[in-house]
């Protein structure tokens, strides 16, 4: 059976779909950025699947469980759909190498920039890398991106306008292709490239 491979659009979640929060976990604490909501939707209406990436060491913590983080990517997707939006799947790492407790303390594949969220998407919807990107505010989020073979844009939301100023000055190539400001723009660099 042939599978047909999917242009995939990886994102980050805290900082880049919504305001960065120390150790998100509560519904009535997510709020998506500006302009968040529009420009998934036009990613999807180009054929794009949205799948969502994220580090959450507060799982690992004892912060908050793995039901906290299940309940708060519904509540996203909530009001997603209103605008026809919705993120096609989420994948979470629940780990963290030091300061996790009981079976979260652990070296994992899973952290980015570790891939393996990227592969366990790729199970469930087999990745036209050449096609596909991956958005965050973070350089281990571009530099996952870049590990797994998808296009990577770090956007100015979150850490990412410090990052990449820091970047620039530092004068060595960045782990990403492209800068923009916040997702709306890369939603629209996307695409433009065709």
């Amino acid at each position: 059976m042939e599978h047909t491979l999917n242009k995939v659009v990886f994102l980050d979640r805290d900082g880049t779909l919504n305001e960065e929060v120390n150790y998100l976990h509560k519904p009535e604490d997510m709020k998506l950025l500006p302009g968040v909501p529009q420009a998934l939707k036009k990613l999807k209406d180009a054929g794009y699947k949205l799948i969502v990436v994220t580090n959450q060491a507060g799982v690992a913590r004892g912060y908050y469980t793995e039901e906290d983080v299940k309940i708060l990517h519904q509540y996203m997707n909530q009001l997603l759909e209103k605008e026809g939006a919705e993120i096609d799947a989420f994948y979470y790492c629940p780990h963290h190498p030091v300061h996790g407790i009981g079976a979260y303390k652990k070296v994992c594949n899973c952290r980015k920039p570790g891939t393996g969220m990227f592969e366990m998407a790729e199970k469930d919807f087999p990745v036209d890398r050449a096609a596909s990107y991956m958005i965050g505010d973070k350089l281990l989020d571009t530099e996952a991106g870049q590990k797994f073979g998808v296009t990577s844009i770090l956007v100015g939301t979150g850490y990412g306008a410090e990052l990449h100023k820091e970047q620039q000055e530092n004068g060595e190539k960045p782990p990403y292709v492209h800068y923009a400001a916040d997702l709306e723009q890369a939603a629209q660099w996307i695409l433009e490239r065709k």
